[in-house]
């Protein structure tokens, strides 16, 4: 039996080479970049174990759960870890980050997510990159949810190390994920003596390896399908171009907080100011009395396809995510977001529910 995701001729060296282009092309640098062959958390932390070692002392900005992350990851390679952390709510400053150097001289490593989609935030990265960047540290950067929702751009910012996944704004596959290398961050690895080698989180064996021989001969065989589906994804991209597909990120954010304010019901967004919202999805803090999980479930039951979810953890009981990206980045999705929560909420008692003044608010806000 044939089927068309089995028996496909393998994936050369050549065209790994050239899904790796575009994702350079995407992010506009001239770095190196790595097509790693697994989700996100593979180059996070490999990029982490790489550069860190008992002599880093790193600035750790915590906006959210995966700062919280990349500090144990910190504190495993033996690294001085200074955490800056903010309320989630909000977006840290570039001004803290200086301060936290005034304080910290010694700092030479800071690590930093873009946009956290698990809290809504997203942080201003070229502001806070000019910082680091007249410290001399290497700056780490999770790109994950940010690319394809808003401009990413780890050479205009002095990003080192600049982590990305398809599966976000972009649109693509879980299974895939890359990360652009600077000079400096090679650097490092090179004489960090713990940074991983012959192994699946090893950067360097793809630097010595792979690049280094010319991007000839792959080190093990690629996960083929998700690289296709990468390419694939990139395509789509191109074709409509970024510049676009970042303005309709911009545009569901915009309509859903527009929506969200003329809905009523005691629903707001959870982050408070919205330049610190990120566009690749909206967060929203549920009215006292109302567990965010419970309403969720009943905003899902009819349509358990909507792009709608409950905070992780603690954050279940009173944030409710729209994950307005990739494909659901349209007016219908919003839309549809918009009146399966104000239907929920008017079923669990909720007063002045106006769904209709939401829907008409979302159209008029999008772009």
């Amino acid at each position: 039996m044939t089927h068309p995701f089995l028996d496909l001729a393998p994936l050369s060296a050549a065209r790994f080479a050239s899904i790796e282009d575009r994702v350079a092309k995407l992010l506009g640098t001239r770095q190196d970049v790595v097509v790693t062959q697994g989700e996100a958390l593979l180059p996070l932390e490999g990029a982490i174990r790489a550069c860190a070692g008992p002599g880093t002392t790193a600035l750790n900005v915590i906006t959210g759960p995966y700062g919280q992350t990349f500090g144990d990851w910190l504190r495993d390679c033996g690294a001085t870890v200074i955490d800056l952390a903010v309320p989630f709510h909000t977006a840290v400053k570039a001004a803290q980050v200086r301060e936290a150097f005034a304080e910290h001289p010694e700092i030479d490593f800071v690590s930093l997510v873009h946009a956290e989609a698990a809290t809504g935030n997203t942080n201003p990265v070229a502001e806070i990159g000019e910082v680091v960047r007249a410290q001399g540290a290497l700056f780490y950067l999770d790109a994950v949810a940010s690319v394809g929702a808003e401009p990413v751009l780890p050479d205009a910012w002095g990003v080192d190390l600049c982590v990305i996944g398809a599966q976000k704004a972009m649109g693509g596959p879980a299974g895939v994920s890359a990360v652009s290398v600077s000079e400096r961050a090679w650097a490092r690895m090179a004489a960090n003596p713990r940074a991983p080698r012959r192994s699946y989180l090893s950067l360097l064996d793809w630097k010595e390896r792979w690049i280094d021989g010319g991007r000839k001969a792959l080190l093990h065989a690629p996960a083929q399908l998700e690289m296709l589906a990468l390419e694939a994804c990139l395509e789509r991209i191109e074709a409509e171009g970024l510049d676009a597909v970042m303005a309709r990120h911009a545009s569901a954010a915009a309509a859903t907080r527009a929506g969200v304010a003329a809905l009523g019901g005691g629903l707001e967004p959870y982050v408070h100011e919205a330049g610190e919202a990120a566009p690749v999805a909206t967060t929203l803090r549920t009215p006292d009395g109302v567990v965010a999980a419970e309403l969720v479930a009943r905003a899902l039951a009819a349509d358990p396809a909507l792009p709608l979810a409950a905070g992780g953890g603690a954050l279940a009981q009173e944030m409710i995510r729209v994950n307005h990206y990739g494909p659901d980045a349209t007016p219908g999705a919003v839309r549809a977001c918009l009146a399966a929560l104000g239907t929920a909420l008017a079923e669990s008692g909720a007063q002045g529910v106006d769904v209709t003044g939401a829907l008409r608010a979302a159209s008029e806000e999008w772009r």
